[in-house]
């Protein structure tokens, strides 16, 4: 048996909350729900007064509401007074990155006891606004200052022709992965279905979730009046879910703290290994759109630190927020397609819940709850922010691994990533074209309205563009494959778009 070492980062305490009220008055603001997350990790630590005790309170971005200082304005709630106090710039990596940067500096001894938090009210904000509602919340203030990537994630040129929301990016990944698999688009989107179908089943027997009704394949698969396209290939029911008011919390420390604290080793939940990386940083420099080499490298190295294969992780939490993040994600980490491993332990961003940038904050908390009544047992958590951008990997285990714990350094592994040969995007294109994938979104009213196409010139540089707005076209587009379809590209100046017309 292993014995673990004083200086060892371990995860002792966590809590989660999903609230729900028809009133958005009777909402709880994002401060509150992490104070009410934070005081339930403490119980689940079993150990009083361990908040008052804290000396870095990290919180994950908040969207839905501005607070002016999140980090300081939680410690306040709790009791506590840190010596630090940490807010995320943007991201769904944030979680999973936070706990790998406490982890390093529990290691160091540069942190004693760290909370980590986040929440969202966007289902109380929406009700709030919907109604006409001014909710007697904490005053938004200026935005203070924040650790990690900040760089903003699109360019001018892509949100010039739709690519900004990340439906629309993550539906073109979709659609390069059908293509690269070689599979009708019937056939993908049963696949879609049955995939999504696994992350339901496993929503519907979490306490936590938001939707817990257990679609079936074939309802999440087929377009209706109430599941209708939003960018092809995904209906309403594969999109992440933003609309809710959910909230977690983390308590990390070290093995000799929690030793002289006297927190239960039972509470103690191990992470073995840990690595960031990120992808070519916008969507039109990618190497193409069915990998992502980051993935592939993060999810290496924290295996590596861990000392654990793939096959060896009992337990997974896929970052969800779109079906083609979840695959691609599988394939880049070795998962068989077939595994019979669940690929999430929440139920995902889609039924789960998909509460901005704090989601994986509850998919490690639940793998943490997995892994106690499990000795022995292993998890794994991907985390992802902007589209397929930003990455962070954690691996978990209710034992302590072999050897000292450590961060790998990515810096070298990183600077590969940022060096691999991609495609020239040009601006303004002429000529010739291939698509490499493409995009048709629709309306509310479930009408086909623009396409987004990525494509290559006869040189095979790349370009973004947009379709004639002609519906028969746009409908074609869903029932037909066209990645690899040739045109012709231009720059229309009168607009300042691209426009990609089929041979």
């Amino acid at each position: 048996m292993t014995t673990p070492r004083d200086s060892d980062p371990i995860l002792v305490g966590v809590g989660q909350s999903t609230i729900r009220s028809e009133n958005p008055e009777e909402g709880m603001e994002p401060l509150e729900m992490m104070a009410l997350a934070a005081r339930i990790a403490e119980e689940d630590a079993e150990t009083k007064k361990l908040l008052s005790r804290l000396d870095s309170v990290r919180v994950v971005n908040i969207i839905s509401w501005r607070f002016p200082d999140p980090a300081g304005l939680l410690a306040e709630r709790v009791g506590a007074s840190p010596r630090e106090t940490l807010y995320t710039t943007i991201g769904g990596n944030s979680p999973q990155w936070l706990v790998n940067e406490t982890a390093e500096k529990i290691a160091r001894g540069k942190v004693g006891i760290a909370l980590l938090a986040g929440a969202e009210a966007f289902d109380s904000v929406r009700r709030a606004q919907q109604r006409g509602v001014s909710l007697p919340w904490t005053p938004a203030g200026e935005r203070p200052t924040m650790v990690g990537e900040s760089r903003r994630g699109i360019r001018d040129v892509e949100i010039q022709h739709g690519a900004a929301q990340a439906y629309t990016i993550y539906a073109m990944f979709e659609n390069a992965l059908r293509a690269a698999k070689g599979r009708t688009i019937e056939e993908h989107q049963q696949r879609l279905g049955r995939l999504c179908a696994s992350f339901a089943r496993v929503a519907a027997d979490n306490p936590y979730a938001w939707f817990r009704d257990g679609k079936s394949a074939e309802r999440i698969a087929t377009v209706s009046h109430d599941n209708r396209l939003v960018a092809f290939p995904y209906t309403k029911y594969m999109n992440a879910i933003l609309n809710v008011d959910q909230t977690a919390a983390i308590i990390m420390t070290s093995v000799g703290e929690a030793r002289r604290l006297g927190i239960p080793e039972s509470k103690w939940v191990y992470l073995l290994g840990c690595a960031d990386a990120t992808d070519l940083w916008y969507v039109t420099d990618r190497v193409n759109y069915s990998s992502s080499p980051a993935i592939q490298r993060a999810g290496q190295r924290a295996l590596e630190a861990a000392g654990v294969t793939i096959d060896q992780i009992d337990h997974f939490d896929l970052y969800s927020c779109f079906p083609a993040a979840v695959q691609i994600a599988r394939d880049m980490l070795g998962i068989p397609e077939d595994d019979p491993r669940s690929l999430t332990v929440t139920g995902g961003l889609p039924y789960a819940g998909g509460p901005g940038n704090n989601y994986s904050l509850h998919g490690i908390a639940t793998v943490v709850e997995r892994l106690r009544t499990q000795p022995g047992s292993t998890g794994l958590v991907t985390a992802m922010g902007w589209f397929l951008t930003k990455h962070a990997v954690g691996i978990y285990g209710a034992a302590p691994k072999e050897g000292d714990w450590h961060r790998p350094d990515m810096a070298a592994d990183q600077r590969e990533l940022d060096g691999m040969a991609h495609p020239e995007l040009v601006a303004e294109p002429d000529g010739p074209a291939t698509i490499e994938t493409y995009t048709v979104l629709h309306g509310r009213d479930g009408q086909p309205e623009y396409a987004i196409v990525i494509g290559r010139l006869a040189d095979g540089s790349r370009f973004i563009a947009n379709t004639e707005p002609d519906r028969s076209l746009l409908q074609a587009m869903t029932t037909t494959e066209m990645v690899g379809a040739g045109g012709a590209v231009r720059h229309d100046r009168a607009s300042e778009k691209n426009v990609f017309t089929l041979s």
